[in-house]
């Protein structure tokens, strides 16, 4: 099967799975104790976690293992909203209806138990922030705010180096949601925090599984000095977050961040994935006439492997199981809302029509994916949109 769904998810790679048996065959202890089985798991966990601070440039002692993104994203929202409560009034909240659902939801649970008060930042037709907007939005005061880098259904990315800016000028806190852009495009923290000048943020998201690692493993980077309060209490992860390590989880992580620093060293890597996705997006077009682009199309404007498209008329979940019986897989939206018969919340907030809105799908490239499996997936495309009536 073609796989066009890698920001669901990415397959591990050959030094992933051999990082992951190993330490399920030699450092399967327990890498609390005290005993050297204990002492050399303790070490896998410590080489992932260096792994993975130098994929963003980061100190290894800032990095926090989690179960997933989604973890992060709780631990960053809930434990810093926790640290730093004060007064009677409920804090607020600074992000954008285009989030993950698992930014979208939790502040909006958070809301109805008035932990907090959300003040959505206005998106553009494209699905960016608007920053003017978003300024007035910190100088009326706010405890936090999450944005994302890379949007997950369209890859439009954010002006996330403005957007922390205007945090940092206020004393908002700022909740860097990378999950769809570590490792795949380059970063690095710099010495005050931020993310060079791309993504001064204070905390950071990402998750190994979006480029080769394994699933069940999520980190979260905190900036020196930045106090969260733990969900899951006990001694590891500095009393961060507590829980027996996932040692083989972290052992692969540690690989794929390897892994993914020695690719992103290339920049024309991704240039020629980028060529693929532009490939694409013209053989499809080409073929189905009606269909349309959801997202900012310009240079720079999007993640090099994601292209969203709308098929006006049809219905996205008929489209993948259409596909996915003749061999590609792709995805109606968000992996995790798929099933739901609804358009996916993101394109309608940019105000994407809902005839198009409820006929779109999300295609998306790994470093791997081939210019032959392009070919014969836009094919596939324009033939079952066709075949469906468009």
């Amino acid at each position: 099967m073609i796989n066009l769904d890698n920001n669901a998810t990415t397959k591990p790679t050959p030094a992933v799975v051999e990082a992951i048996r190993r330490a399920l065959e030699e450092d399967w202890h327990n890498p609390s104790s005290v005993h050297r089985g204990g002492q050399n798991a303790r070490r896998q966990v410590e080489l992932a976690r260096q792994e993975l601070a130098d994929l963003i440039g980061a100190s290894a002692r800032d990095i926090v293992f989690t179960s997933g993104g989604t973890e992060s994203v709780d631990l960053a929202v809930r434990g810093t909203l926790a640290a730093n409560r004060s007064g009677q009034q409920p804090p607020a909240i600074i992000t954008t209806k285009v989030e993950h659902a698992a930014v979208r939801d939790l502040v909006e649970d958070l809301e109805k138990q008035r932990l907090c008060r959300i003040a959505w930042a206005p998106i553009d037709r494209h699905g960016a922030v608007v920053m003017d907007q978003f300024e007035r939005l910190a100088a009326d005061g706010a405890a936090l705010a999450i944005v994302q880098w890379a949007n997950n259904e369209t890859g439009v990315i954010q002006p996330v180096g403005e957007i922390g800016r205007a945090c940092r000028e206020r004393g908002i806190t700022f909740i860097c949601d990378g999950t769809q852009w570590v490792g795949k495009m380059p970063g690095s923290i710099d010495g005050d925090g931020g993310l060079a000048s791309r993504c001064p943020c204070d905390l950071l998201i990402f998750s190994p599984h979006k480029f080769h690692g394994p699933k069940g493993i999520g980190v979260l980077w905190l900036r020196p000095g930045i106090r969260i309060r733990p969900g899951i209490h006990g001694t590891q992860e500095l009393g961060r977050r507590g829980g027996t390590e996932n040692v083989p989880g972290m052992a692969g992580a540690g690989a794929a961040a390897r892994e993914a620093r020695l690719w992103l060293a290339d920049e024309s890597l991704r240039a020629r994935q980028g060529e693929l996705r532009d490939r694409f997006e013209a053989l499809v077009l080409a073929g189905a006439p009606k269909a349309v682009i959801n997202g900012d199309r310009s240079a720079g404007a999007r993640l090099w492997n994601t292209t969203n498209i709308g098929f006006p008329t049809l219905e996205a979940e008929v489209l993948v199981l259409y596909l996915s019986e003749r061999g590609l897989a792709v995805s109606a939206g968000a992996a995790c809302s798929s099933g739901s018969l609804d358009p996916s919340p993101v394109l309608l907030a940019m105000g994407v029509p809902e005839t198009v809105a409820h006929g779109s799908l999300r295609f998306s490239l790994s470093r791997f994916t081939t210019a032959e499996e392009i070919e014969r997936a836009a094919d596939l495309v324009v033939g079952a949109a066709r075949s469906l009536g468009m």
